[in-house]
């Protein structure tokens, strides 16, 4: 069926809804590391503990993290603007230029977790469905942790990232 909704304006409209910034993470089969900027993270279920997210079917990236069975979500503070940008855009170099520089750490499934990021979450995939011209992830929560001295929060707001205050200042 096709939908007589212009798709520019979907987005356009839709961009006023602000969103959470996000790295999600992972390890291609040959152990090397992989990532994805996504901005449409959610909270599934809390017995078992899920989380998801909607990488498009043109990505390159999330299939090479699929096979791995595994992946991390990284959680994005103000000021991490670099890394948002880093992992949202294919570099000429290929994937590997954006891991280029970063002194990341592994979690317990080996993805990565990128530094100085204000939460991480690491999962096994536990469903994916495909759904109109994205995928819908759900990775079953194995560990996760968040930073004590929480930054202020980065989000996406009309195609651009910004932050939310945290506290009063």
């Amino acid at each position: 069926m096709t939908s007589s909704i212009d798709p520019r304006h979907f987005r356009n409209v839709l961009g006023h809804f602000p969103t959470g910034v996000t790295v999600v993470t992972g390890l291609d089969a040959a152990g090397a590391p992989h990532g994805i900027t996504i901005g449409s993270f959610v909270s599934v279920s809390l017995d078992p503990p899920l989380v998801g997210f909607l990488p498009g079917t043109s990505s390159r990236s999330w299939p090479l993290i699929a096979r791995s069975g595994s992946f991390c979500v990284n959680i994005l503070g103000a000021g991490q603007d670099e890394l948002c940008w880093r992992f949202a855009k294919e570099p000429a170099d290929g994937e590997a230029g954006k891991f280029a520089g970063l002194d990341w750490a592994a979690a317990s499934s080996g993805s990565p977790i990128l530094p100085g990021v204000i939460g991480w979450i690491d999962c096994d995939i536990d469903a994916v469905h495909e759904v109109g011209d994205h995928f819908f992830v759900v990775g079953r929560v194995r560990d996760m942790s968040h930073a004590d001295d929480v930054a202020d929060a980065m989000v996406f707001f009309r195609g651009k990232v910004a932050s939310v205050k945290t506290s009063a200042s």
